[in-house]
């Protein structure tokens, strides 16, 4: 009887064990929901300079990104087209096509650019179409280009059939990707005028009749610092957006796929993330002496120097754990061209290493002169 009362016991003690141990992981984890959280079925937030996440959520999940497809479509239409202000016809292949539109018609006229800002504002589907046609000669051809201009920018988990995101086989991205093709697209000037728009009025040639555009992109009137930059919808894909902002010299990027309230959640993420994290100079951080002494040269010291910035994006936790190794001699020997490697810095954030360079000299370092031997040789003697 004595030895079930204690397995009983032991039971008890497992069980309320456990039960903290559970509760306590339980609650740190909405902690941490808390302080970044969103109803996306996929998101990401990145710093644009580095592509450090800044917070994700199944981020590299393949899903269907409907208009946010139009990113690509414009960023793959400037780096195409050699004059965005040659005004051309609308062909009847990009008229009549489902979703949003600008209602195109045979025969109307409008310039590549001004087509851009209907497809970036609106969300022209039909856009889209008369683009790739003018672009490419055919929408198959364009959509061609917009693949390899996306394996150029790097994305592996992305592939287009379409130039405007409605729903089709073999139709998809992840919202990693996205942000990358984003942060690569934002960095065409002409792309970021257009997707910063709030407004704008495109002139019809066919018959000088022109229509305002207003950007739907809600950010864009409410969210200090945003800069765009493009809103999605269909049935399989849910709402998705993606907006970014400029802050403290930082540009972030946030995307959100099959996300109800895609607005609001968007404009916590990239507040928050701008809020916690700084851009930091981590060369800033070297402690070194910048000069090594010279055996055998005609000075005693050298000058030595590293040639590259660093820039990353970190809390003010991560600053306080960024570790920094140096490896250099205590002494080299001349002579020694200029530009030589004689060491290196390595820049830690706990044990992962975010950056090394090499260490180099600045100036020629020359051996002795005869003359100089010479001296050396009577003042040993």
């Amino acid at each position: 009887m004595n030895k079930i009362k204690h397995i009983f016991s032991c039971l008890i003690i497992f069980t309320l064990c456990f039960s903290f141990i559970f509760f306590g992981c339980t609650q740190s984890f909405h902690m941490n929901a808390f302080a970044y959280s969103t109803s996306a079925k996929s998101c990401v937030v990145l710093e644009t300079s580095t592509l450090r996440k800044l917070f994700s959520l199944n981020e590299n999940k393949k899903l269907p990104m409907a208009s946010t497809t139009k990113i690509m479509t414009a960023i793959t239409a400037l780096e195409y087209c050699s004059n965005i202000d040659e005004k051309f016809e609308i062909s009847p292949k990009a008229v009549g096509i489902p979703g949003t539109s600008l209602y195109l018609r045979k025969g109307d006229i409008y310039s590549v650019r001004e087509l851009l800002y209907a497809l970036m504002l609106i969300s022209g589907n039909d856009c889209s179409v008369a683009l790739a046609e003018h672009i490419a000669g055919s929408t198959s051809e364009f959509v061609t280009m917009m693949n390899i201009l996306a394996r150029k920018i790097g994305v592996k988990n992305t592939h287009f059939s379409n130039t405007h995101g409605l729903d089709a086989d073999g139709h998809y991205t992840t919202a990693y990707d996205l942000a990358v093709i984003t942060a690569y697209a934002l960095e065409n000037e002409t792309f970021k005028d257009i997707v910063s728009t709030k407004s704008f009025k495109i002139v019809n040639g066919k018959d000088n009749t022109f229509r305002f555009l207003k950007n739907k992109n809600k950010l864009l009137f409410t969210l200090d610092g945003c800069i765009g930059v493009k809103t999605g919808y269909t049935d399989d894909a849910g709402r998705c957006l993606v907006s970014a902002i400029e802050k403290d010299g930082m540009r972030l990027v946030c995307v959100v796929l099959n996300c109800g309230p895609m607005f609001p959640e968007s404009a916590e993420l990239l507040e928050r993330c701008a809020n916690d994290f700084k851009l930091y100079d981590l060369t800033n951080l070297y402690d070194f002496n910048h000069f090594v002494k010279v055996l055998n040269g005609r000075v005693d010291y050298a000058q030595i120097d590293t040639f590259n910035h660093f820039l990353y994006p970190l809390t003010e936790d991560e600053l306080k754990n960024i570790k920094i190794e140096i490896s250099k001699p205590d002494f080299i020997d001349a002579p020694l061209p200029k530009g030589s490697e004689i060491g290196d810095i390595k820049i830690f954030l706990n044990n992962d290493l975010l950056f090394s360079e090499k260490i180099f000299t600045i100036d020629d370092i020359k051996p002795k002169s005869v003359l100089q031997r010479m001296k050396d040789f009577f003042n040993n003697w």
